[in-house]
């Protein structure tokens, strides 16, 4: 009975939401356009030529076939981090799900590697932040730098816990591929359905960023720089790290507001981690624990070593 009141009051709250954000969209239909343009923009030029390479080498090498029994967990979870922490958002949940599907890891490791194995890629933060944002390569070798020396403080983290996990009655929770299959076009089959999924939330999120900025600064009288970086930084990083830049460049803080902003990585990229994470049913504490972990300790970091 109980169940079934939560249910139904889960139910209406996500009806009640919807609702609302489609009248926001029919109430400022130019504003949620201009978002959406900005969000589209944002991600062909400053995410797809990033992440679209790495994250098609990345399932090609997933999808060789493994022997798990012969390869020794400390390889694994070392593969996990490489693979996952160096290929951008959503990389890391997707090697860690992946190894899971495969029998590499069980569902407590995965759970702790997920949130472990999540960082920006280094050609995002070189190419894009580094070059284009700060003007100084050097910044963004700094910046991943610092954004590595926390995760891999976090990666240490989660070592000694899962020292203490069993892992020999792991299994495979997905069907053996075929003698025969094409690794490369699998890959790319797997890469597509996750670049979808990422344009729509980076799109989704900035529109409705937008939206909410514009209102905001209308009714309580906020200046729209803060506004609008702190509504997109919240939901879409890319557009929340653009917006920060059109308002805030030149200032003392101004590469530390960046930093904050790329470890909190905003709503748009936990949700594509949450839904990669829950094909596999891994659990989210630990991610959640370190993002909070993240935003603190990366901007201090950035701080000491720039």
């Amino acid at each position: 009975m109980e169940k079934g009141m939560h249910a139904h009051l889960t139910n209406t709250v996500n009806i009640a939401v919807i609702w609302g954000l489609i009248i926001l969209f029919i109430w400022q239909p130019g504003t949620a356009h201009d978002g959406a343009v900005a969000g589209a923009q944002l991600f062909v030029h400053a995410l797809l030529p990033y992440l679209l390479p790495y994250i098609i080498l990345t399932q090609w090498l997933l999808k060789m076939p493994v022997r798990t029994q012969k390869v020794s967990k400390w390889r694994r979870y070392i593969k996990a981090y490489v693979l996952g922490s160096f290929g951008g958002f959503p990389v890391g949940a997707v090697t860690v799900t992946e190894m899971m599907k495969n029998g590499e890891l069980s569902r407590h490791q995965s759970s702790l590697l997920l949130a472990a194995c999540h960082a920006p890629g280094p050609m995002f933060i070189i190419g894009f932040v580094g070059t284009e944002l700060f003007g100084n390569v050097s910044a963004g070798w700094k910046l991943l730098t610092a954004i590595h020396i926390a995760n891999i403080l976090f990666f240490l983290v989660a070592l000694l816990l899962l020292l203490r996990t069993n892992d020999t009655a792991i299994q495979p929770i997905q069907p053996l591929k075929k003698d025969g299959g094409i690794p490369l076009l699998d890959a790319i089959k797997e890469s597509s359905t996750i670049i979808i999924l990422v344009a729509t939330t980076v799109i989704f999120f900035s529109s409705l960023g937008t939206v909410l900025s514009t209102i905001g600064t209308a009714a309580f009288s906020v200046d729209t720089g803060i506004a609008k970086t702190f509504a997109l930084s919240f939901l879409e990083m890319t557009s929340g790290v653009k917006s920060a830049t059109d308002h805030f460049y030149g200032l003392a803080i101004f590469p530390f507001l960046i930093a904050a902003i790329i470890s909190l990585n905003g709503l748009s990229i936990h949700m594509q981690v949450f839904i990669i994470a829950k094909t596999c049913n891994i659990p989210m504490l630990p991610y959640v624990i370190g993002r909070i972990w993240s935003v603190i300790l990366v901007p201090i970091i950035f701080f000491l070593i720039l």
